[in-house]
C-alpha cells in the first residue's frame, strides 16, 4: 500500500468536502454564514471599514453582545479584520479582509433579493394564508 503525504491527504479531504452531510465543515460554515447579523455585517463592511459605532448604528436591531460576538467569530474565520488605533479614545475599525471581500458580493446580492423580492413575499404569504385558512 504506498504511503501518502500530508499535502496528498489534505487535498484528497478537500474533494471529499460535502456540505449536506451535518459534521463536515463545510456545513459548519454555510451555519455560519447564513446568520442574519453575519450576512448583515458583511455587507455592511462591503463599502469600506468601519467603526463599532458606525456598525451599531448601521445595523438597525442588533444587540452590543450579538455585535460582538459577531465581529469576533467573522475575525477568526478570516472574514474581517480588527485594527486598533492608539488614540483617546481608542479608535477600533473592521474591514474585510480579501476572503470577506469574495464573500461580500454574495451576502450583499442575497439582501439586495431580499429588498427587491420582499413584497411578492408579502403576496405570497397572504395567498397562502387565505388558501389554508
Amino acid at each position: 500500500m504506498p504511503t501518502t503525504t500530508a499535502a496528498q491527504r489534505r487535498e484528497q479531504a478537500r474533494v471529499e468536502y460535502d456540505a449536506f452531510i451535518k459534521g463536515c465543515p463545510t456545513n459548519q460554515l454555510l451555519d455560519r454564514l447564513s446568520d442574519k447579523w453575519v450576512s448583515l455585517v458583511v455587507a455592511a463592511l462591503s463599502g469600506g471599514p468601519m467603526r463599532y459605532s458606525d456598525l451599531s448604528r448601521k445595523i438597525a436591531g442588533v444587540s452590543p453582545k450579538m455585535l460582538t460576538q459577531t465581529l469576533r467569530t467573522l475575525e477568526r474565520d478570516g472574514i474581517l479584520t480588527r485594527t486598533i488605533t492608539p488614540s483617546v479614545p481608542v479608535r477600533v475599525d473592521y474591514a474585510l479582509t480579501p476572503l470577506g471581500s469574495s464573500l461580500a458580493g454574495l451576502l450583499t446580492a442575497v439582501k439586495t433579493w431580499a429588498e427587491t423580492h420582499i413584497e411578492e413575499v408579502h403576496e405570497a404569504r397572504e395567498r397562502y394564508d387565505t388558501e389554508t385558512a
